[in-house]
């Protein structure tokens, strides 16, 4: 019995003196947590959208009127004579839409320089007003069917586009740039004067301007497509296109068909003859949306 006793008491001294030893040991640490960077956004990366804004000439609006008198040789009119007055004011002005696509490199995430490339397509409702003329009072009425045109081929556009390189600077996530680059056009249809010269001919030159752009988070309700970020933008362009220094020779058609030229029997140019325009030129303001796909 005594040994048991003993044997008992050795046991439970073991246990403490255990307990305590364990309890004087260092606790093992736990593992410290992962470090989340906050991600930095950069501008690098493709982007595509889409534009709307507003155009208006910046051209000389004054100019000399043209004043055509027409016999009844010409067969646009009847017994007697008419003169005809052209304003030859432009009509460079009017609603401007359209989309763009381009890519960006910035040098450093954050803030910094941003270098990058951008070509848009543009619709244009220029050239409503282009081809106003007034009759002088008591003038012969013109035979019905007749076209008259305006000889000196004011400007008009259907569409432009360009291909511009871009230059800012980003503060995170505002940019500021200027852009300059090629710029091309077409449009204006017969009232100018088919078939010789008409203004639907292709016009190339150039623009310049710049903006502000900003970009939204990326879980905007505008990200309809799930890119990395959404950017609104503000921008200024002024386009300037030659026309060549070609004439446009007819200034109207017959109830026939047939072309009447300014040195056709019967048709005189009186005033104007050099007043063609030859160029277009004007300004756009625009807003515009683009989703942006690369880097955050």
């Amino acid at each position: 019995m005594k040994s048991f006793l003993r044997a008992g008491t050795a046991i439970a001294g073991i246990a403490f003196a255990g307990s305590a030893l364990a309890a004087d040991l260092p606790r093992r640490a736990a593992p410290p947590p992962v470090f989340q960077p906050v991600p930095v956004f950069t501008w690098t990366g493709f982007y595509a959208g889409f534009n709307a804004g507003y155009g208006f000439g910046t051209g000389d609006d004054n100019n000399v009127p043209t004043v055509i008198g027409v016999g009844p040789a010409s067969g646009l009119v009847g017994a007697g004579t008419a003169a005809i007055a052209f304003n030859n004011r432009r009509s460079d002005e009017g609603f401007v839409g359209g989309g763009q696509i381009g890519y960006n490199y910035q040098f450093t995430p954050g803030s910094g320089v941003v270098i990058g490339i951008e070509a848009d397509a543009q619709y244009v409702d220029f050239g409503r007003d282009r081809n106003r003329f007034s009759v002088a009072p008591g003038s012969s009425p013109f035979l019905a069917g007749s076209q008259i045109f305006n000889p000196n081929g004011l400007s008009g556009l259907d569409f432009f586009g360009t291909v511009r390189g871009r230059l800012g600077y980003a503060f995170d996530r505002t940019l500021v740039y200027g852009t300059g680059g090629f710029a091309y056009g077409s449009g204006g249809g017969s009232d100018f004067g088919l078939p010789n010269g008409s203004s639907d001919d292709f016009k190339t030159g150039w623009a310049a301007g710049g903006g502000i752009e900003y970009a939204l988070p990326t879980d905007s309700f505008l990200n309809f497509f799930k890119s990395s970020a959404v950017t609104l933008k503000v921008e200024g362009l002024y386009v300037n296109l030659d026309r060549g220094n070609r004439l446009n020779g007819a200034f109207g058609a017959t109830p026939a068909g047939n072309l009447v030229f300014t040195n056709s029997p019967g048709v005189v140019l009186a005033s104007g003859s050099l007043a063609r325009q030859r160029e277009t030129e004007f300004a756009v303001v625009r807003a515009g949306l683009n989703y942006k796909f690369g880097s955050y």
